[in-house]
């Protein structure tokens, strides 16, 4: 991943490819921001002036590369749109920062060191830079053989520039600063683990399915001190986890629940997360319609979620014990597969008749849920690519929260709020719970078609231990994003949900949900 340095020297005097700075949109034209002073005195003071004559307004993510003048070590000045000026008193805020940086570090893709001379007031700032420059700078390039090292000699120039920009050096941050310190190292972690899910995500399904999977949880555990326990489809078979086999019994690669925990010694509390890792979905039997398929490698994200959140906590050290259930199956149509009509006895004892076989998410988390549960956990919380219909409520950038605890559920959308993550708070109506009664077992795994995302909160909730804090985020609309990459977000896997659960784990610890 792109290293992060942080440095007290001048944006004039640092040798560098390329200096960032920020310009926002003010009142009467674009305004420099705080943290590139020096840039601004080697343009005579004319710096805002020159970037309005290039069409510069200091919109939000516009990008304005401009040669540097003398007085300066790097070649390249690089001024990025943080939008509207704050108002007086206050500074710019977190997410537009992470956003700026994040669109700053992909437009310098094939540069070697570029030093962001951006507003960092406090070490909230500075962790804000940091983690959008290095979620920026991300690039997959896994399967490749071009542009990854593997280039022809001919081809090398093409290929340095596809590759991430390899260092970012944040100005205006004291290294020995414990605060700056600390804040930049909290974003390497996070950064690193978000980009761990955003790979799982772009992985193709023939390499990523759940035996391999799971080999990748447990050379992760092995690296960071993890306890890894993986049931494979005999032990499933055996353990009666009708969800997770009925779902993978299509394929040929068989279903695998992983449980991959990290304990701190002082922790008071354990949280459980719980993620959906559909490592390719064709819908089964209820085959998906063309043009549906193409991205359904993604429908594992939420169990990549879990498993980056896990080891974040254990790089960052977090007072808290976070266990992660991964649900893993292929859902595929062949002789072997579930069919609609068919009846399932879940890990819980609970019937499930299956009415639509690309419902099937729902019925790999119902038994990972019950099985978090038995460990009776504070909190649990599970991830999802669940439902189009929360597409459809949401939209692709934001992620639903529904929850059996009302504080429990603004918590969490608060967190996702501050940490940068769109999410928004959904009910659970319980008239829609009818919806599901079937006369041949104990539930259906569909519902009435309005309001089908709530329909699988509901679901799920069925399957949550007695008493145990519960919450559900449905990921569907974020996870993968489709269109062309904007702020910080790249084209394909995301890493959705990981910084929300992250910071969960954090405030946790701190006893501060009580």
């Amino acid at each position: 991943m792109t290293a992060l340095t942080l440095s007290t020297s001048s944006a004039a005097t640092l040798r560098a490819d390329a200096v960032v700075v920020g310009v926002a949109k003010g009142p009467k034209g674009p305004v420099v921001a705080p943290g590139a002073e020096a840039v601004d005195k080697a343009f005579g003071g004319k710096l805002a002036a020159v970037l309005e004559t290039l069409g510069a307004a200091g919109g939000e993510g516009e990008v304005t590369k401009l040669p540097a003048p003398s007085g300066l070590k790097a070649p390249l000045v690089l001024a990025v749109g943080l939008g509207d000026v704050p108002a007086k008193g206050e500074g710019y805020d977190e997410e537009a920062l992470r956003r700026a940086a994040g669109v700053a570090a992909r437009a310098l893709s094939g540069t070697k060191k570029a030093a962001f001379a951006l507003p960092v007031e406090d070490a909230e700032a500075v962790s804000a830079v940091a983690e959008g420059a290095l979620l920026g700078a991300y690039v997959f390039d896994a399967y490749r053989t071009e542009g990854n090292g593997s280039a022809k000699k001919g081809d090398a120039k093409a290929a340095d520039k596809s590759a991430p920009l390899a260092e970012v050096a944040v100005l205006g941050a004291k290294p020995r600063d414990k605060a700056a310190k600390a804040a930049a190292e909290r974003a390497v972690a996070v950064a690193e683990e978000v980009n761990r899910a955003r790979d799982l995500v772009n992985r193709a399904p023939n390499d990523l399915h759940p035996k391999s999977f799971a080999a990748a949880v447990q050379a992760a555990a092995k690296e960071h001190g993890l306890k890894v326990e993986v049931l494979d489809e005999k032990a499933l078979l055996k353990g009666g986890y009708g969800g997770l086999m009925g779902v993978g019994q299509g394929s040929l690669n068989p279903p695998r629940l992983v449980r991959v925990a990290y304990t701190h010694a002082k922790a008071k509390k354990t949280i459980a997360l719980v993620g959906k890792g559909i490592t390719y979905d064709s819908g089964g039997i209820s085959l998906k319609p063309a043009g549906h398929n193409e991205t359904m490698k993604c429908d594992m994200a939420g169990a990549a979620a879990v498993f980056a959140t896990v080891v974040a906590a254990a790089k960052l050290g977090i007072e808290v014990n976070v266990t992660g259930w991964l649900a893993l199956a292929e859902n595929m149509p062949s002789g072997n597969a579930t069919r609609p009509g068919d009846v399932l006895k879940m890990y819980s004892g609970k019937t499930v008749e299956v009415l639509n076989t690309d419902a099937e998410g729902r019925l790999v988390l119902a038994d990972a849920l019950t099985r978090a549960s038995e460990e009776n956990p504070d909190a649990i919380v599970d991830v999802a690519t669940l439902t189009g219909a929360m597409m459809l409520a949401l939209g692709n950038r934001t992620f639903g929260v529904m929850a059996n605890d009302d504080a429990f559920r603004t918590s969490l959308y608060e967190i996702a709020e501050e940490v940068g993550e769109q999410a928004w708070p959904m009910p659970l109506p319980a008239e829609l719970r009818k919806g599901m009664d079937t006369p041949v077992a104990d539930i259906a795994n569909m519902g009435e078609r309005m309001g089908g995302g709530l329909v699988a909160g509901l679901f799920l909730k069925e399957f949550v231990g007695e008493g145990i804090t519960w919450a559900h985020l449905d990921i569907a609309g974020p996870a993968y994003h489709e269109s062309a990459p904007y702020g910080y977000t790249p084209k394909g896997g995301t890493g959705s949900a990981v910084r929300t659960l992250v910071r969960l784990a954090e405030r946790t610890a701190a006893g501060d949900l009580g």
